[in-house]
């Protein structure tokens, strides 16, 4: 897979090779969204390796187990076709696991070889008597990350399944984009507190963080239930926090069949919060509970406690770039500095949902790219601090700069699941981390050994 690097200033040249990518394989995204609903297995139309791939990934993530099916191509079949083994494979899955729903994503191999997955699926279902519902994504990893696979596979779960029509409900349909599960409770916390029924999508808050159960469980308990993407169309509005991208919008569908949409973000720092609460509060007609009141106050005053510690201090950003605007937002609130905003995306869109930022913050911007890239930039920039994924541990160490583990992947800590930056609670867990994390540098490199602020 070949990535082009763009800065600030665009040059000609683009990267022969991609060095160390800023981003995984579309189907991971589509079984990440396949992962947030209830009774789902995640089957994907290609080769086995991707299905093994995909799950040794989410699992070092989540540390919880996820089951990845697979119509596991051969050399036959990337010849004359898998509809054979994609067959076998739904009534395996079906046999085996009798899912609510079965998702279908394609890898590479399969779009590259021009599998009409729509024809084979109404072939599968005009021989069955009687099999699980289907919900299936175009994902090549040629064409997108898992970024847009993720939400290619929301879109297409809120076309197949959400065709309720009727009396309006008190709730809300609320977009993530691909956030922790704690974030996805702390969410449906939010909008509950408001007097609204919150429809997340995908809700994976308890299958990718489960407890120890005490027998098997062929598939784990949660995730948002199919009745309840169903009537999505009878809520009050929908929440879009996903403020980039190029993947079409599952928030357009619900638009278009009579569903308000508000596009928001990422609910980080003070005035996303706040952005999220006045939606919450216009929609529902409510006014902030006090326990939020609360924690906006809480936020303001650890701001006001550690603002010496943070201010004017650069920070490289890389990731997802949802996150990274979100973090850039609230870095630039708390006086930082994100001099380095970067994605492998290849949505083109990072620089457009920047551009809200006080003129001069952000001072290189990188789109497409790799962490070879961000290595280069982050030489020419000198930031303080580094906040990314585990995948940036590498160029930290090089750099001899500090690490604050954000998003995902996150492979070499444990708690990634618990991780929790949304809203006025997240945000000041985060801003406690970031000064702590600079504190840290600080005080190891300190000739005096302090150990008092």
């Amino acid at each position: 897979m070949t990535c082009a690097t763009e800065h600030a200033l665009s040059h000609s040249v683009s990267d022969a090779a991609t060095v160390n990518p800023c981003t995984l394989c579309a189907p991971l995204g589509a079984v990440l969204a396949s992962a947030g609903v209830q009774g789902a297995v995640p089957l994907l139309h290609g080769a086995q390796g991707c299905a093994t791939y995909i799950r040794r990934y989410l699992i070092s993530h989540f540390r919880e187990p996820i089951d990845v099916a697979s119509s596991s191509f051969g050399e036959a079949q990337t010849v004359f076709g898998g509809e054979s083994n994609l067959h076998r494979a739904l009534d395996n899955v079906a046999r085996q696991y009798q899912p609510k729903l079965v998702t279908v994503a394609t890898t590479c191999l399969a779009e590259t070889i021009g599998e009409d997955v729509g024809r084979l699926l109404r072939s599968y279902e005009e021989k069955r008597d009687r099999h699980p519902p289907v919900v299936s994504a175009s994902t090549p990893s040629f064409k997108d990350g898992h970024v847009e696979g993720f939400h290619t596979m929301v879109r297409a779960l809120v076309e197949s399944l959400a065709l309720q029509r009727g009396t309006p409900l008190r709730s809300v349909n609320v977009l993530p984009p691909i956030v922790s599960p704690a974030d996805l409770r702390h969410l449906s916390e939010i909008a509950s507190a408001y007097g609204l029924s919150p429809t997340i999508l995908p809700d994976y808050s308890e299958t990718l963080d489960g407890v120890i159960a005490d027998h098997y469980r062929p598939l784990p308990s949660g995730g948002t239930r199919i009745e309840d993407i169903a009537s999505m169309p009878r809520a009050l509005a929908t929440l879009d926090l996903t403020l980039t991208g190029t993947a079409p919008r599952a928030s357009a569908v619900l638009c278009e069949r009579g569903v308000p949409m508000r596009l928001l973000g990422l609910p980080i720092g003070i005035r996303a919060s706040d952005g999220l609460c006045d939606a919450l509060g216009e929609i529902s007609g409510a006014s902030m509970p006090d326990w939020l009141e609360m924690e906006r106050g809480r936020l303001l005053d650890a701001y006001a406690d550690g603002h010496k510690y943070v201010f004017g201090k650069r920070v490289a950003l890389y990731g997802d770039p949802e996150l990274v605007v979100g973090l850039a937002g609230f870095l630039a609130e708390i006086g930082a500095r994100p001099v380095l905003c970067a994605t492998g995306a290849r949505n083109r869109a990072l620089r457009n949902a920047l551009e809200g930022l006080p003129s001069g913050t952000v001072e290189e911007v990188i789109e497409d790219g790799d962490f070879g890239a961000i290595e280069v930039a982050c030489r020419r920039l000198k930031p303080e601090l580094l906040m990314g994924s585990s995948k940036g541990y590498h160029m930290a160490r090089a750099l001899g700069v500090p690490l604050l583990r954000v998003g995902f992947p996150i492979h070499d800590r444990m708690g990634a699941g618990r991780l929790l930056f949304v809203g006025y609670r997240g945000s000041a867990q985060l801003f406690d981390n970031v000064v702590n994390t600079l504190l840290e540098v600080k005080q190891s490199a300190s000739p005096t050994a302090f150990s008092y602020l």
